[in-house]
Parts: structure tokens; sequence; C-alpha cells
């Protein structure tokens, strides 16, 4: 083989993949920030949608209608929305056809693990600016950390903190820059704004959104973006591949959004669950936890988070080890499901604690 192939090879293989959560057919899982609170009845129904799909033939058409009822669901032109297999796949197209190793990304630390490590396959140079202690983001130091970047990235709400800005932070920071914005919106459904509106006035932002949180459909990799009138264009016509997603998952995300009124009712059971899951871990006293609005809650178990990993999967019960963030050395990131399943998780943590 030639000489420049074996070295990116090794390169490569160099290089730490993503790891997967394990499944364990036993457990309760709360690990991954999927949607189960989502009723059974929007799953029947789409399943019964699959049904009448001929998958021989090429989705001819079901981008548009697809992007047709996002555009009314968020009440922008169709022309402002792109689709894809999933946002990741949107962020990775995007990084690898406006970055380079050249390229200065700018991002909170902690981020969305994934885009970090498509910044480290590309080569791409990335800095980041730390949350304080009581896991916030300061805007003021972001900006003055862009003045020599060239790509902002915004997780908002941060995983794996669940910190969101303030709406009007982030707008500041995208007027006063003259670089790209991105705002991955995977979990703003559960917090306090979209900046989708905001994004179709402005050249230099582009928002990240999915179907896998609110929606409940992360099996079906479905994600979207909303950008200006240029961007969002040049991304149809030119970078997006000709059939991004697949017929299912386009016929999947329509019937979700035409059933928003159950998907605003699981919003905020999620809602008033992580406020119950916060609280009661915080009248525990054995760990310092963290406000969010995601459908997940951070908290730090110190040098004994290990033992409570362990401890909860021995009760049936998987949720994230994070490890390390800022100060905090042993934190646990637990998603919100339903009430059935948060309280499993808070009698495990109250066994645990005996």
């Amino acid at each position: 083989m030639r000489e420049f192939f074996q070295d990116r090879l090794e390169s490569l293989d160099q290089r730490q993949g993503y790891k997967k959560p394990d499944r364990r057919a036993d457990a309760t899982k709360m690990d991954s920030n999927e949607n189960m609170a989502v009723p059974k009845s929007l799953q029947q129904e789409i399943l019964r949608v699959f049904r009448g799909k001929d998958v021989r033939e090429y989705p001819i058409g079901g981008v548009e209608r697809l992007t047709q009822a996002i555009a009314e669901h968020l009440r922008v032109k169709p022309s402002r929305i792109g689709v894809g297999n999933g946002s990741d796949q949107i962020l990775d197209l995007i990084l690898s056809l406006f970055a380079t190793s050249k390229t200065r990304v700018l991002a909170p630390e902690p981020t969305f693990s994934f885009f970090q490590r498509r910044c480290e396959l590309y080569s791409i140079p990335m800095k980041g600016v730390a949350f304080s202690d009581d896991m916030k983001l300061n805007a003021d130091e972001l900006v003055a950390a862009a003045k020599d970047t060239d790509i902002i990235y915004i997780d908002s709400p941060n995983n794996p903190t669940g910190f969101q800005l303030p709406r009007e932070d982030i707008t500041e920071i995208v007027d006063g820059f003259d670089g790209l914005v991105i705002v991955d919106e995977a979990y703003a459904d559960f917090g306090d704004y979209s900046l989708a509106q905001e994004a179709i006035e402005r050249d230099n932002l582009v928002i990240t959104r999915t179907f896998s949180k609110s929606h409940g459909l992360a099996g079906l990799r479905l994600g979207y973006m909303v950008a200006g009138d240029r961007f969002a264009d040049i991304f149809n016509r030119v970078i997006q591949y000709p059939y991004p997603i697949n017929a299912l998952a386009i016929e999947a995300g329509i019937t979700a959004l035409s059933r928003q009124e159950q998907i605003q009712e699981t919003i905020h059971t999620i809602q008033r669950e992580r406020q119950r899951v916060i609280d009661v871990l915080r009248q525990y006293g054995a760990f310092k936890v963290f406000d969010s609005s995601g459908n997940f809650v951070l908290f730090d178990a110190g040098a004994a988070y290990r033992r409570v990993h362990r401890a909860l999967e021995e009760q049936g019960v998987s949720v994230k080890m994070i490890g390390k963030v800022g100060r905090y050395e042993g934190c646990l990131r637990v998603t919100i499901g339903t009430k059935r399943m948060n309280s499993k998780f808070l009698l495990a943590v109250r066994d645990l604690l005996r």
C-alpha cells in the first residue's frame, strides 16, 4: 500500500472512537437521554403509517413533505430548513466542509462529545471555555475567547451539564461575531427557548435540532437544521445527500409533528419530573446536584461515583458515568424517564445511601 494510506490508517487507529453504552435487558435504561416518556400510542400510530410504505422506492418528494411539516411547526419558510440522518450528520457535514486543520473552533467545556470527537477526527483545533463551579457558563468569557476563533459551537442546553445560556447572551455573541455560530438545540424543547427565528434573520447562525429527544424517535436517526436563506440553499442543493433520510423516518417525523399536543404533554411531564429528581437528590444531602434545562440531571458523587454507578447497576438502573467535569471529579448523569422510572432510580439511590 502507498505510504500516505498506511500513515492515515495508523493515525486513525490511534484515535478513540465513541463508546456506545452497554445494553442490559433487565435494566431500567437512564443513560442515553432517550425519551421513554413518549406515549406508546404515538409509536403505534407510526407503525401503522409504516405499513403503507413501499420501501423498494426511493423517497422522492418525501424530504420536501417533511421539510414543509417542520417549517409549519416552526413558522418559518421551508427554504430555511435542511434535514439529515440525525443532527449528528448535519454537524459532521458542516465540519467536514467549513473547517480545516487551520480553522479555530470554540466551544463550552465540557460539550457534546460527538462534536468534540469529529473535530479531533478532522484535526480541527478546538479550545474550550470552562463552566463555573456552579456549572454555569459565562457569556463574557465566550466573547473574549472568540476573538481569535473562526467557528463557535454552543449546545443549548449543554450536554452534559444541562445549562442553557440566556437567549440575549447568545444573540449578542452571534451579532458580535463575524464567523460561523452553530447552536445545537437537541434539548431545546425541554429548555426555555429556541433560536430558530433568529437563525433565519442572520447569515452566520445555524441551528441544529433532532427528533431523538422531545419526539422520542432516537432509533430513526432524524434531524434538521434552520439557517439563513443562502446557507440553507447551498446545504440542500449542493452539500446534503440526494436522499439523506429513509422513507420510514420521513413518515415518522411527519406523524410526530402532527401530534404536538401529545409531545407537549410529554415535555411538561419530563420538566416536572426533572425538578422532582433534582429536589429529592438534594434532600439526600450526599451529592452536588446541578440545575438542568435538558431531559437529564448531572450530579457529582465525588470519590464514590464508581461505587454509586455500580450499586445502581446492581439494582437494575443504568446511568451515565461522566467522571471529571470542572473541579468535580465524580459526575453521573441520569436521564429523566417516566414517573415510574424516575421513582425506581430515586429509591435505588435511597437504598444505597442507607
